[in-house]
């Protein structure tokens, strides 16, 4: 979750006074109060909604929420006027292959407004950005820059200008090794041979995202009227939901909204698109999960209270909601707008008794056994990426489960826990060693669904990764042995690596991950780690 900072004077101005009713209803908005004091609210943020995470935008979703202005709120776009256009060059595609863009005019900043654009950018930075990994902004003053602006990537070698707060020009290598944001975000870019910027038409640079700003173009104030914005990453579906976000923000502080032109190669795509999403509403099937006798005029109401239009059926969706994937989060917000407070509990009309089944009990003492050698256990999504599982693994594998029209590119169902650890390991270098996790969880071949077990180790080596192995099964009273393997998986290293037997059937394999998999996952440790498959070990202990 995340913090919103809301001045408590602003907020009363605008909202209401903040007595026992308003935080109430501020509470079953879904966004809990963490603390009130006599000059300002901080308000809990969950990360399905990062809408809300300028006040901009939360003062409009909440007065809506109220009653007032409810409904999807119209934003006025103009078309890209001449040379408003990006081009996006082909050298990039292997570093930073997207990005989203828009001007916006007219602006009257203040101290508080800048410090709120800025305040959204990094919160955007650290969750829909997942710390600038996956999406990552940059915002400039339009009078410092000559459109058209040109998104490429160059050697870092080549990349000269003075960045945001230091004192003198440097390089794009020394940036990273110098610069405090450098440091702190340069493993996104230190395996690059070459790094992205943005160049206006003069050559000048305006940024290497998603590290830092130019100093000369890249530093709004008071002063600043028109800005440009691009949000820069690797889904461009995101980018453009960030994008959204934002430029909400700044529709909201009174400027005016400008399309941009992207230029990839011979298609152009037009920025920012805030057309909403229409999406079906069963009627029957949101009264049969809420447990209500909703007529359509009221789940319409309630729908309108929280941002939508409602047309024939369908529920129009605002362009900068990024968590609204399915039907079942119409009937979320339909269940808000209500009113969680008017629910009436009921006890289920079935005598049942409860008990932990015996599986989950065996899986449960697993845990406890690992976590008493001081692992550490995680938890992954069943939906994964086709790169982390097969492209990154080096596998050939090309029977899997797709989801049709996903949202994001999490689209397949895992059929392993190792490109989750590895995964893992690589959102983490930054962390100190050693890294030593594990996790028990379901995956899928086909129709038929697998508890499996992975142990990773980050430097570790086959030695102690049996050890663990040997220390679990005699806890668990039970024998296995290590075979040289008949087949030897691509993301393990021949020779450090052994087939695990249980029963007499092969349950996984033990071994040390080959360094072209640490590769692509940017992992600069040596791994070493095992995968079983639990259903002959849980049906023997049960």
């Amino acid at each position: 979750m995340t913090i919103l900072i809301i001045p408590r004077k602003q907020f009363e101005k605008d909202v209401g006074k903040l007595n026992e009713k308003m935080q109430e209803q501020i509470a079953m908005f879904g966004t809990p109060i963490e603390a009130l004091t006599d000059d300002e609210l901080q308000i809990e943020i969950f990360p399905n909604r990062p809408d809300l995470l300028s006040y901009q935008n939360y003062k409009h979703a909440f007065l809506a929420f109220l009653g007032k202005n409810t409904g999807l709120k119209k934003i006025e776009i103009n078309k890209p006027e001449k040379d408003y256009k990006v081009i996006i060059d082909k050298s990039i595609e292997k570093v930073r292959p997207y990005t989203a863009c828009a001007i916006v005019k007219n602006l009257n900043f203040n101290d508080e407004k800048i410090k709120e654009i800025i305040d959204i950018q990094e919160k955007l930075h650290i969750t829909l950005g997942r710390k600038r990994k996956k999406g990552a902004i940059g915002i400039y003053p339009l009078e410092k820059i000559k459109l058209p602006i040109t998104f490429k990537a160059l050697a870092p070698e080549e990349i000269k200008f003075q960045p945001l707060e230091f004192p003198r020009v440097i390089n794009g290598r020394q940036i990273l090794s110098q610069h405090p944001a450098g440091r702190e975000y340069g493993f996104l870019l230190d395996s690059y041979e070459k790094y992205p910027v943005f160049v206006d038409a003069d050559n000048e640079i305006l940024s290497m995202p998603p590290i830092i700003n130019s100093h000369k173009t890249g530093k709004i104030n008071c002063e600043t009227k028109d800005i440009f914005i691009e949000c820069s990453g690797f889904d461009l579906e995101v980018l453009k939901k960030i994008l959204n976000i934002i430029v909400l923000s700044l529709d909201s502080m009174g400027g005016q909204v400008y399309q941009m032109n992207l230029q990839y190669g011979s298609k152009i795509i037009t920025t920012p698109d805030f057309e909403p999403e229409k999406i079906k509403l069963s009627l029957e099937h949101a009264n049969k999960l809420l447990g209500l006798e909703l007529s359509e005029k009221r789940a319409k109401e309630f729908l309108e209270r929280m941002g939508y239009d409602y047309v024939g059926g369908n529920a129009l969706a605002p362009a900068w909601r990024a968590d609204i994937l399915h039907e079942v989060d119409l009937i979320e917000d339909i269940a808000i707008g209500y009113g969680y407070d008017k629910f009436i509990p009921e006890i289920p009309k079935v005598a049942t008794i409860g008990e932990i089944s015996k599986t989950e009990m065996i899986k449960s003492k697993i845990s406890e056994i690992l976590v008493g050698l001081n692992l550490l256990e995680t938890s992954s999504y069943h939906l994964t990426t086709k790169e982390a599982q097969i492209k990154n693994m080096l596998s050939q594998d090309k029977e899997f489960i797709e989801l049709l029209n996903s949202k994001t590119e999490y689209n397949i169902l895992r059929k392993d826990l190792a490109h989750y650890a590895l995964k893992i390991f690589s959102e983490n270098i930054d962390v100190e060693y050693p890294q030593e996790i594990f996790q028990i969880g379901r995956v899928f071949h086909g129709l038929e669904e697998r508890n499996n077990l992975v142990v990773a180790l980050a430097p570790g080596n086959f030695t102690k990764l049996k050890q663990i192995l040997e220390y679990l099964f005699r806890m668990l009273n039970l024998e296995f042995k290590i075979e040289h393997p008949k087949l030897i998986p691509a993301h393990f290293i021949e020779g450090r690596l052994g087939e695990v037997k249980f029963n007499n059937n092969s349950i996984g394999y033990i071994g040390e991950v080959h360094p072209r998999v640490l590769k692509n996952f940017k992992i600069k440790m040596p791994v070493a780690l095992f995968e079983i498959e639990l259903e002959d070990v849980l049906k023997t202990l049960s």
